[in-house]
């Protein structure tokens, strides 16, 4: 009998040098924080080095980590602000 494999998907915030939020998903938010200071990441942060994850939340599916993204995507940059110190509290 194999073990059971669960996998977990993230959306997370990036806080870059300039002061800018990046919202995006993966699989693994170390891993993946550290592709994008390698200069390997999305276009956006590239040119806005270093970033630091300041908020990730997970999800059971692939489905509602891309559906949390997008509605975070939509969100103004105060109420993204406000959903990284609610986090903090």
């Amino acid at each position: 009998m194999s073990a059971a494999f669960f996998m977990e998907y993230f959306v997370y915030l990036l806080r870059c040098a300039d002061g800018t939020l990046y919202t995006g998903f993966t699989t693994d938010v170390k891993r993946r924080e550290a592709v994008h200071n390698a200069g390997k990441g999305a276009k956006y942060t590239r040119s806005r080095l270093p970033v630091r994850m300041v908020y990730y939340e997970t999800f059971p599916t692939e489905h509602e980590a891309r559906s949390r993204e997008w509605h975070i995507k939509r969100l103004s940059r105060a109420e993204k602000f406000a959903l990284i110190e609610k986090e903090g509290e």
